[in-house]
């Protein structure tokens, strides 16, 4: 039996799983073999593949004996809606919703998600009301960015 490197061959047989619209956000190994794998989707990503993409990996591991002991366990599922956008997928995939910027400088914006670029994000802010009411689009370069998070409203 071949030895394997079991974090570089889960992300193989993770990249053969992977199909359609659905992408690795990340991966973590924990010391005692729990992999946490963070998926999104173009088109969301339900609990349903997220079962179906947890059960052909355990099944291929296993089948691999990766871990000899049998002592692995996986959580395949999204980052969550309070994590903060990763990838530049995630920011195209959020067009035109309502996001918290934070740039390097500790400012924070609040606006729309208009556009993305392969350098910059573009986003309109609202502020007053009525007559009073201003409205701004600046971009803002990923290289200004601490984070974005997607605001959720009701």
């Amino acid at each position: 039996m071949a030895k394997y490197d079991p974090i570089d061959t889960v992300q193989d047989i993770l990249e053969q799983v992977l199909k359609e619209d659905v992408f690795l956000v990340e991966f973590k190994v924990k010391p005692v073999n729990n992999i946490k794998i963070f998926l999104d989707a173009d088109s969301g990503l339900g609990i349903e593949k997220c079962i179906k993409i947890n059960r052909r990996l355990y099944k291929q591991i296993e089948e691999m004996e990766l871990f000899p002991e049998g002592d692995f366990s996986i959580e395949v599922s999204s980052p969550g809606l309070d994590a903060p956008l990763k990838l530049h997928r995630q920011y195209v995939k959020n067009i035109g919703r309502s996001v918290e910027v934070t740039l390097t400088d500790e400012t924070v914006v609040e606006g729309n998600l208009d556009a993305v670029t392969e350098e910059f994000i573009t986003v309109t802010s609202t502020t007053g009301k009525g007559k009073k009411m201003i409205v701004e689009t600046k971009e803002f370069p990923f290289t200004d960015i601490a984070q974005t998070k997607v605001q959720i409203k009701f």
